[in-house]
């Protein structure tokens, strides 16, 4: 269903174009070792395009990118137990992202750190019920500073291409 009016050639080229944008940052993602010590600390890059997309183009397109940029990243980069994490981390991302967007209480940055945090806790449990190791929640604090501090850089960022980008995907 065409998105705010638009014609589903013009949808399907802007998800295509979201989705490449979406893997090449989380190819860059993967490549910046931010805590080497500590493991599943990213910047969260590949967020910014659901953001935009989820705000820009709404609930379905941004969904249907960010799965398809999960599988296919999972594909390329981190194999199948990577793209097993990511997805969940995704999925549980998304709902909150979504239900906060929805809520319209929150900017972009607010829904974007609870994206970052909700991210993090999607990928722990996925890791304590393959590995039954519920000693992993040690972690998550961790995981909830990097992530929230990751969202409020993505979110940011987001709001200020979501702006500048409004009229050209509006168009």
């Amino acid at each position: 269903m065409p998105s705010r009016g638009k014609s589903s050639a013009r949808l399907v080229a802007d998800c295509a174009v979201l989705t490449a944008l979406s893997m090449i940052l989380s190819y860059i993602d993967s490549m910046i070792p931010l805590l080497p010590s500590v493991p599943g600390i990213k910047l969260g890059l590949a967020n910014l395009v659901i953001l935009v997309s989820l705000y820009l183009l709404g609930f379905a397109p941004a969904f249907l990118i960010d799965i398809i940029r999960v599988i296919l990243s999972g594909l390329l980069f981190t194999g199948l137990s990577g793209a097993l994490y990511s997805l969940s981390g995704a999925l549980l991302s998304f709902a909150v992202m979504a239900l906060l967007k929805r809520s319209g209480r929150f900017s972009e940055v607010g829904v974007s750190i609870a994206g970052g945090a909700a991210h993090n806790l999607g990928q722990l449990l996925t890791a304590v019920f393959l590995i039954s190791n519920p000693y992993l929640f040690y972690y998550y604090p961790v995981l909830t500073v990097t992530g929230c501090a990751a969202g409020i850089l993505t979110g940011f960022l987001s709001h200020i291409l979501i702006k500048r980008l409004s009229p050209l995907l509006d168009g």
